[in-house]
């Protein structure tokens, strides 16, 4: 039983190294090539130029319910409107007709495809819940998934709603050949969804992240004891190994191993873990709206919103119980249209003013912010977070509630971008700081953030690497004796 247990242990502490040492390699693939996403400014930019006379209105039915979010758009080269109620129910309609979408099957898929990609060879490759590519919980909303493959240069791959034929996700084969070697690995996908187990990946996770965590610090504890910090070894080092993998393993321990135990902790937060990172604020963001959203005229606003922006997407929005229009081109510019008046961001007494109505009888305090603060800032589009918008300028307002609950509003579109509590802040520190150094001096230096995490990512390779080989020298050599020892008895022998 001992043996079993000393057995057990080593493989167990070869296995974890050679887990730390793929998390460490694709981890830097991951600083260049993200997991695939379709950002916002992707999906604008592929969708044509609304016609002015382009659309009735939204039929009487749909347009007295309540509803939580509309906008008209063009899916397979037509205008529709895309309407999400109050009830959680989506409805696609034919922007001329009014006409419910009857289905989007693998011709609408293609036509969405069309749409996106332009002039070039499309094959439909079929319709499933999920694959590699899609494991992000924020597609659940569209499944099942379409996937068309593009003979454009980049040999792209488009995921396609199943409800309303948008395209909500692309990946090109450079991103797909590397997330073998980055995301894929870095999450363990291998072992999420079809590859085996779904719920007890959060788990298996979470349990890996604390072995590891424990045995780097147990490693960093041991390897001080070793050192001689006054009077050096006989062979002259403070090391007691000379040379070799054990040198290796002991000088690169004591150099990277803090850095090695906060980015293996830092990735088990990442998983919130016990829900302890989880927002706990109790302010109604749906207070701000004041009532439900209700359909305008679109035409007119068409017409007016034609003189300064060619329009490829309208989305309507209510604030303090006021609807007005968000428009959007190709390129991301915006325009507000309220009544007959356009803008181009709200006034921020008019922001304040609404955030107010989450929590009339709480002190706030409002911060007009032209950059990014610690808690509030943009990455790359490769990035886990590279399809979140931040635009600047924003209003940070600050609740004095239990919570702490911060808010940030785009004047742009009236939208709330982020928002996060003490809670939340907390595990910004231990996840996106420790993990990914989302520390503004640093995101402002991408050069010099990009050269740290290489260095620190090799330091923590040696470590790994060389554990690695001295665990299995080890368990070589105990497996040697036994092997003898067994020939022996069956041969009748003695020790």
């Amino acid at each position: 039983m001992k043996r079993q247990l000393y057995l057990w242990h080593r493989w167990l502490g070869i296995g974890l190294c050679l887990l730390m040492a793929l998390w460490f390699v694709s981890g830097v693939v991951m600083l260049y090539v993200g997991y695939p996403k379709l950002t916002g400014s992707e999906r604008l930019a592929h969708l044509p130029a609304l016609p002015a006379s382009c659309c009735a209105e939204v039929p009487a039915q749909w347009a007295q319910l309540p509803l939580q979010r509309l906008r008209l758009s063009s899916l397979g080269g037509q205008p529709f409107y895309l309407l999400e109620l109050a009830d959680g129910r989506r409805v696609t309609l034919d922007a001329r007709s009014g006409e419910p979408l009857a289905r989007a099957d693998e011709a609408w898929a293609l036509a969405g495809a069309r749409q996106y990609a332009g002039d070039v060879p499309l094959r439909y490759r079929g319709q499933f819940e999920e694959d590699v590519w899609t494991h992000s919980r924020a597609l659940d909303a569209e499944r099942p998934l379409h996937l068309v493959e593009l003979g454009d240069a980049e040999r792209t791959w488009l995921y396609l709603s199943g409800r309303t034929g948008e395209v909500v996700r692309d990946a090109s084969l450079q991103e797909r050949r590397w997330n073998w070697l980055g995301a894929w690995l870095h999450w363990l996908y291998p072992l999420r969804g079809g590859f085996g187990f779904d719920n007890g990946w959060r788990v298996l996770v979470i349990g890996l992240s604390l072995l590891g965590t424990a045995m780097a610090v147990l490693g960093m504890v041991v390897g001080l004891m070793r050192w001689r910090f006054r009077k050096p070894y006989r062979n002259g080092s403070r090391s007691p190994y000379s040379g070799g993998w054990w040198r290796w393993h002991h000088i690169g321990g004591l150099l990277f191993g803090v850095v090695l135990v906060v980015w293996i902790f830092s990735g088990l937060m990442s998983m919130r873990p016990w829900g302890t990172t989880d927002s706990r604020s109790r302010l109604d963001a749906a207070l701000m709206q004041g009532g439900a959203l209700r359909a305008a005229d679109v035409s007119r606003a068409l017409r007016l919103l034609r003189t300064e922006l060619d329009v490829v997407e309208l989305e309507w929005r209510r604030l303090d119980g006021r609807t007005y229009l968000v428009a959007h081109d190709a390129s991301g510019d915006s325009r507000l249209l309220l009544g007959e008046t356009l803008l181009r961001q709200l006034p921020r007494e008019q922001l304040l003013d609404t955030a107010r109505l989450m929590a009339p009888d709480t002190a706030l305090q409002s911060d007009w912010l032209e950059r990014f603060d610690s808690y509030y800032f943009a990455r790359d589009a490769q990035s886990m977070y590279g399809s979140q918008s931040r635009p600047l300028p924003v209003l940070r307002v600050r609740f004095d509630d239990p919570e702490q609950t911060w808010v940030y509003l785009d004047p742009a579109s009236g939208e709330m971008v982020a928002r996060h509590d003490q809670s939340q802040r907390i595990g910004r520190w231990l996840f996106n700081l420790l993990h990914s150094w989302d520390w503004p001096p640093l995101l402002e230096r991408p050069l010099l953030r990009e050269a740290l995490i290489i260095t620190f990512s090799l330091g923590g390779l040696v470590i790994c690497l060389s554990g690695t080989v001295l665990g299995w020298r080890r368990l070589r050599r105990s497996r040697v004796p036994s092997r003898r020892n067994t020939l022996l008895r069956n041969e009748g022998g003695s020790l």
